[in-house]
């Protein structure tokens, strides 16, 4: 991998991770809220978002300061990883809380004085560990629509 496109993945994944905690900053302090009424309405939903982020962007720089202290930047197809997992992560964080809180999962969240902490924590591990949250919605979701394997006959369709 070039030099250069090194750079420019670092300084990306940086800036993901530095200005997400920025923007929870601004968000916790109402500076948003001041200059646009509407995030008050999807407030508690940049939260889940921007802890993604900020799980997705601290592992994949963990990946790639890791990976660049063995040499093995080598491969152009795994750069794109480093690009498009922490963004995935995002949302993922915020489709993870609201999976939770709709009680498919049978977890419930203990309200510890009005502050939303552990739904902003499981954002924050779903951001982190995107790939593997996104392995088990796979399997969740291939048991809960599994289509029945027995082929019915004309007769068993009409009772």
């Amino acid at each position: 991998m070039k030099r250069w496109l090194k750079a420019i993945i670092l300084t990306y994944l940086c800036l993901l991770f530095f200005g997400s905690f920025l923007a929870v900053g601004l968000l916790w302090t109402g500076v948003f809220e001041k200059s646009l009424p509407f995030i008050s309405q999807i407030k508690i939903f940049l939260y889940y978002f921007f802890a993604g982020a900020i799980g997705g962007s601290l592992r994949h720089l963990y990946m790639f300061c890791s990976h660049y202290m063995e040499g093995e930047l080598q491969d152009y197809r795994k750069w794109i990883m480093y690009i498009f997992y922490p963004i995935f992560a995002t949302g993922t964080g915020v489709v993870a809380v609201t999976l939770i809180q709709s009680g498919l999962f049978l977890i419930e969240f203990t309200d510890y004085k009005d502050t939303p902490y552990a739904p902003i924590s499981i954002a924050f591990f779903v951001g982190f560990g995107f790939n593997r949250f996104v392995n088990q919605l796979n399997v969740i979701s291939k048991n809960l629509f599994q289509a029945n394997n027995k082929k019915m006959n004309s007769s068993e369709i009409n009772k």
